[in-house]
């Protein structure tokens, strides 16, 4: 479950790191480059090792310099190497027993591990790539390339991925030709890790749309009624989105994936992310504002969003969801920050953070002119890169840090515009702001 959840990270980044190094590669790694579940108590959980590599790339790009990364790479690597281990062949597809967080096993081709595999090559390429080993960021590059190949031959079907697997052989616990809620979050992922697409953009968005059409549910009690959740967390008369429906198959009953009629919030606000990133906005926020609802204060704890026990981590997914909502991207290493509000973008104030400290990004536009503004409210950011959007190419552009004007260089692509320029150190007394006319 802590897969899910983006908020610790920004939040406490030293915090985050240290856990990576104590856990995931201490008391959890083992001598094969595997790594435990549950601080090294559980058996190997194919997600969750895969998202121990994503985790490290998210807290490379959220620290100050290459450190974390180059003191940690060897293990970082190893992990990797387990994974592709797993796949068997090579071909990016990870067809064996695939432990994961449904507390089952998966078996066969399918896109919520696999697409947590091909997340983790991208990242694990893109760090290979940062420490010099250019060998093993090809070899995964490689080894991606096939499986998002056959990924799109074997398990896409017109409208959302499925599973490939043998019923007659494993009959419980798989989802099959169901459509599942959780079958893009390594998409999800690489999108929070500004490492693009690992299916094609078309696809994805065409899976999200039929998550939307099978698994959104105004009322889930239309669904409950007949398929009993193994526990309750929508109420008749909620909306939710569900973790599995059938829509091309008869609902498998007992035999299907475990928790399948459930409404998990840490898969709603991983979904809802996914979705915002794909314009999908007013789909996204539905669900958000469906969690709203159901924890409202009348009924629930609003700050104890159940799944399992109270308190749960994985809600703390909607961390994510903010991050998509500003189109918010920060790389602390190479004093990168881009922001691209997806909503209000005429008048926006958003909250960000970085290594070292957190404040407030804006942006106002009107018809000729467009202001963006990066301000500390605590400790300070040093950066060297700035991306925005804008409506159309500029005409005058000016940079400041604090009362000084800054050079720059510029490059536009499309609707999106970078500055480069020599590393400022952002501070309470000292924002960057960005005039610009049109």
């Amino acid at each position: 479950m802590w897969n899910y959840e983006q908020a610790l990270a920004h939040l406490f980044p030293d915090l985050e790191r240290n856990i990576r190094e104590r856990t995931d590669f201490s008391t959890s790694f083992q001598k094969d480059g595997s790594i435990l579940a549950r601080n090294g108590d559980g058996g190997v959980l194919i997600d969750g090792h895969a998202g121990a590599i994503l985790k490290a790339y998210r807290e490379h790009l959220q620290s100050k310099d290459n450190l974390f990364l180059s003191r940690n790479w060897e293990k970082i690597k190893m992990a990797t190497q387990f994974l592709i281990r797993e796949d068997g062949n090579e071909d990016g597809l990870i067809e064996k027993s695939q432990a994961n967080t449904y507390d089952i096993a998966f078996y066969g081709a399918n896109t919520y591990v696999g697409g947590l595999y091909l997340a983790a090559l991208k990242s694990a390429s893109a760090m290979a790539d940062i420490v010099g080993d250019t060998v093993f960021a090809a070899e995964c590059q490689t080894i991606y390339q096939s499986g998002k190949q056959l990924t799109m031959q074997k398990l896409w079907n017109s409208e959302y991925f499925i599973q490939d697997v043998d019923l007659k052989k494993y009959p419980e616990s798989q989802y099959a030709d169901g459509c599942l809620s959780d079958q893009l979050f390594g998409q999800t992922w690489t999108h929070l890790d500004g490492l693009g697409y690992i299916y094609p953009e078309v696809e994805t968005k065409k899976a999200l749309q039929s998550i939307w059409k099978y698994n959104w549910a105004p009322d889930v009690g239309a669904q409950t009624k007949y398929h009993k959740p193994e526990r309750v967390y929508a109420d008749q008369g909620e909306p939710g989105l569900l973790v599995c429906t059938w829509p091309k198959s008869k609902h498998p009953g007992e035999a299907g994936v475990r928790y399948r009629d459930e409404v998990w919030t840490g898969i709603e606000y991983q979904v809802a992310t996914n979705m915002i990133y794909e314009n999908m906005i007013k789909e996204g926020l539905s669900v958000v504002r469906a969690i709203h609802e159901r924890y409202s204060p009348e009924k629930h704890n609003p700050w104890n969003e159940i799944e399992c026990g109270d308190h749960y981590a994985r809600a703390m997914a909607s961390w994510g969801v903010m991050i998509a909502l500003e189109d918010y991207f920060y790389n602390g290493p190479e004093k990168m920050l881009r922001f691209a509000p997806k909503i209000q973008s005429d008048k926006f104030d958003g909250f960000y953070t970085t290594a070292e400290g957190w404040g407030n990004i804006s942006q106002k536009r009107t018809a000729h002119s467009q202001q963006n503004e990066i301000s500390m409210s605590y400790g300070s950011v040093r950066l060297k890169k700035l991306e925005v959007e804008t409506l159309s190419k500029p005409g005058q552009v000016k940079l400041m840090c604090g009362t000084r004007e800054v050079p720059y260089s510029v490059t536009y692509q499309g609707n999106k515009m970078s500055l480069t320029f020599d590393e400022l150190k952002l501070t309470q007394e000292n924002p960057l702001s960005l005039e610009i006319s049109f």
